[in-house]
């Protein structure tokens, strides 16, 4: 008899969790990071920075702890900050957000997420539909939910999807379309041609929209389009964001969604059952990061763009064929030309050859398209400059 019940075991399933025989298997990460430890190599694998983020932002929540915000904060989050991430897509977007109705602040963007999905899947016949690759999350947290996840593939190169694809992947039966841009794992930002399909499709279908926008600060090639800002979207969009990448604080877990006030209401229903609330003493401080001036935001962007250029450079360098990307934290490579047909036995032995980590595409890709993305391997670029000189000096030296 298995140990993993009914919706734990289809959960654990969707993540990539169990083996062959049924058992909890670690996840690629894990076993990455892992390797990274115990080689010494260099950690281009996870997607968190190496460096602290802005001082304002961190003085501000050790002032918050001194003055005695360690207790429960409200269940939709603190009226400041709240106030803060309506201000943020006012100032932005143009996006009027109602911030005592249309607002709860998560325990990331990953509650935000499973939230969502637990809040509004009603059958097992409802479906949710991704782009892939995807987030590794998005397949547990629909399979949690009770829901079919349905994917669209993106085309290996410029890694946008074929629109009459996704015109015939979404159904009736879609209950939300799932977009995350800038994109994870791929780096890219959707067309706005993309976007306008996703507005269609879901109006067609009477679909919810579901948009992860965590690295909408990071998009350093064209500014970041909220989806909520397309015409007819608002009223059928729920955009989830979060803190950790913009002002480099990924541990403290802040996150937001926001909406029409009858879609947030029920994924506050489910809200309060999870984490209930999180980090008092961190939401005053990243009230305090969202109105920051526009100098930081720009700074921030330019910084990335910066470190992916080294980091491409060096890949190119080091014999990779490069896909330069338009935002957030990660650089996909083909290795194909070194030997890495194979990307996650590439990876396996990356930390032995070379002395660096880094993930396989095939990590974000379900099993059946996983030959689509043979070769692509993903680097992170949010680390140090001299860490990200140092992996691809060992990359050009490794004699694949």
């Amino acid at each position: 008899m298995s140990a993993i019940p009914g919706a734990w075991r289809r959960t654990a399933a969707g993540a990539g969790l169990l083996s062959a025989d049924g058992a909890v298997a670690p996840t690629i990460f894990a076993e990455m990071s892992a390797a990274a430890v115990r080689t010494g190599a260099i950690n281009l694998g996870q997607g968190f920075p190496d460096e602290d983020g802005p001082t304002e932002v961190l003085e501000a929540a050790r002032e918050a702890i001194s003055r005695g915000a360690n207790q429960y904060p409200p269940g939709r989050g603190i009226p400041d900050l709240l106030d803060a991430i309506s201000e943020h897509q006012k100032r932005f977007y143009g996006l009027e957000v109602d911030p005592a109705t249309d607002v709860i602040v998560t325990a990331g963007a990953t509650e935000a997420l499973s939230a969502t999905l637990l809040a509004l899947i009603d059958s097992p016949d409802d479906e949710v539909v991704v782009f892939e690759p995807y987030y590794d999350s998005y397949a547990a947290a629909v399979a949690l939910a009770g829901a079919r996840l349905r994917t669209v593939p993106l085309r290996r190169g410029d890694f946008q999807p074929d629109l009459d694809a996704f015109a015939a992947t979404v159904t009736d039966r879609t209950r939300i379309i799932l977009v995350n841009d800038p994109h994870n794992p791929t780096g890219i930002q959707f067309s706005r041609e993309v976007k306008a399909e996703v507005v269609r499709l879901a109006e067609k279908h009477d679909a919810v929209i579901v948009t992860d926008e965590v690295y909408e600060h990071l998009a350093f090639r064209t500014a970041h389009v909220p989806l909520a800002t397309l015409p007819g979207a608002a009223e059928r969009t729920l955009t989830i964001s979060s803190a950790g990448k913009t002002f480099s604080t990924t541990g403290w877990k802040i996150g937001w969604i926001h909406g029409p006030a009858d879609l947030i209401t029920a994924v506050l229903t489910v809200k309060q059952f999870l984490t209930y609330v999180n980090g008092s003493a961190f939401q005053p401080a990243i009230a305090v990061g969202l109105r920051m001036p526009d100098a930081f935001f720009a700074d921030a962007a330019a910084a990335l763009l910066r470190k992916h250029e080294i980091l491409g450079d060096g890949l190119r360098a080091a014999g990779f064929e490069v896909i330069a990307p338009q935002g957030g934290y990660f650089t996909v490579a083909d290795a194909t030309a070194l030997g890495g047909a194979d990307a996650a036995a590439f990876c396996r032995a990356l930390p032995e050859t070379a002395g660096v980590v880094a993930i396989p595409l095939s990590a974000f890709v379900s099993r059946e398209h996983q030959n689509d993305y043979a070769g692509l391997v993903r680097f992170a670029a949010c680390k140090r400059v001299e860490v990200i000189e140092d992996a691809v000096a060992r990359l050009a030296v490794a004699g694949f």
